[in-house]
């Protein structure tokens, strides 16, 4: 081998690894599949910062700096709801502190230790009522800092502002590193709405063509299925800040999906599963047609919401050939009509379906769309 061949093949594995680190940090795919990974680097490289900023200069108590950045950030992932949450974290440990400390002082000035466990008391009963609600976040946190920072009203002053300037050391960190790169919440939800769409697609094209799926295989897909209709629930509030989509419009996708996947598993459980060999042949006669446009349809949408575009969710071009009602009885059993109808209104589904994502385009793909042109086309 020449030296100039070596030199051009030695370089290739480490850009390679590079280029993959590099693709999994600025592709929201990548950042979607490997989500936990980066959070767990971010949420170590805080704690790191929180240690050095501390112990590693010899701040006193510096333990409790790293306990709030494992508080403020440890359990947020998505930018939907990091900011707010972060923002009551931080409001809760700080009101904490400031609680604490007047603990304290009350303690040095009376001097009776009964009376700060009546008041710690008192103010855990009330942030325990503001615990559950909204604001629980701030309620929780309040008194768990304000423990942290007078403990059961023995700590010195001292000590409670150095336990006070660690909390406010570790809110600094973890809010800076909470928007080191976010996974967004809308890109988990458009990958998974992405994927059922194609599992759609999948039962759908067999159910039509004739190869029905067996017992264990429909109670696996389905079961795939539920799991991420419902992952797709959770992260509607976190989308809903991201995207500010118009009230109502990711309720109605969910229930137009929630719809397309019950006809799917009336159709797979129902007639059509239990027909002969002839009637879903002539089924597949009857409907392969507009199954395979269906099909063709999610398999388009899936596309466009794992890349992006409006084009992909304009109106199929080709008109859906419709067998009329009353020569349907000339086509296929009676026992088969129901599946036939089930599967016209499915296609309705779909087609609204599509209809809802291409409205709401300009606000879910926000590769694309900045927020400037989200808020112009709510103003308009």
């Amino acid at each position: 081998m020449s030296s100039a061949d070596s030199d051009s093949a030695m370089p290739r594995l480490p850009r390679s690894r590079v280029g993959r680190v590099i693709r999994m940090i600025t592709s929201p795919y990548y950042r979607y599949r490997h989500a936990k990974l980066l959070h767990s680097v971010r949420v170590g490289l805080a704690m790191m910062v929180s240690i050095l900023a501390t112990t590693g200069i010899n701040i006193p108590h510096g333990i409790w700096a790293s306990v709030t950045v494992l508080v403020v950030i440890g359990g947020l992932q998505h930018h939907g709801n990091i900011r707010k949450k972060s923002a009551d974290r931080a409001a809760g440990t700080l009101l904490g502190a400031c609680i604490g400390l007047t603990l304290i002082l009350q303690q040095s000035l009376i001097g009776s230790l009964w009376l700060t466990y009546v008041l710690m008391s008192i103010v855990a009963g009330i942030c325990a009522w503001y615990a559950i609600g909204k604001a629980g976040y701030i309620g929780l946190l309040t008194a768990i800092t304000m423990c942290v920072v007078a403990g059961h009203g023995d700590n010195m002053m001292d000590t409670g502002l150095w336990r006070t300037l660690n909390v406010l050391i570790g809110i600094v960190i973890a809010l800076a590193f909470s928007f080191a790169l976010p996974l967004h919440a809308t890109y988990s939800w458009r990958y998974l709405l992405a994927d059922n769409l194609r599992g759609c697609a999948r039962i759908y094209t067999r159910l039509v063509e004739g190869a029905p799926l067996s017992a264990d295989e429909q109670l696996k897909t389905f079961l795939e299925l539920g799991a991420r209709l419902v992952q797709l629930r959770g992260l509607m509030p976190s989308v809903a800040k991201e995207i500010e989509a118009a009230p109502g419009k990711l309720d109605e996708i969910q229930r137009v999906h929630r719809s397309v996947l019950s006809a799917l598993e009336i159709m797979a459980t129902g007639a059509l599963a239990q027909a002969d060999v002839a009637g879903r042949a002539a089924f597949a006669r009857q409907c392969g047609a507009e199954a395979r446009a269906v099909r063709a349809m999610l398999l388009t949408m899936a596309r466009g919401l794992r890349f992006g575009g409006a084009a992909r969710f304009l109106a199929p071009k080709v008109v859906l050939a419709r067998v009329p009602g009353a020569a349907l009885a000339q086509h296929l059993a009676p026992e088969l009509q129901g599946p036939y109808w089930l599967g016209e209104r499915m296609i309705e589904q779909v087609d609204h379906l599509r209809a809802l994502l291409l409205e709401t385009e300009p606000n879910w793909n926000i590769e694309r769309h900045g927020p400037q042109v989200r808020a112009a086309g709510r103003s308009g």
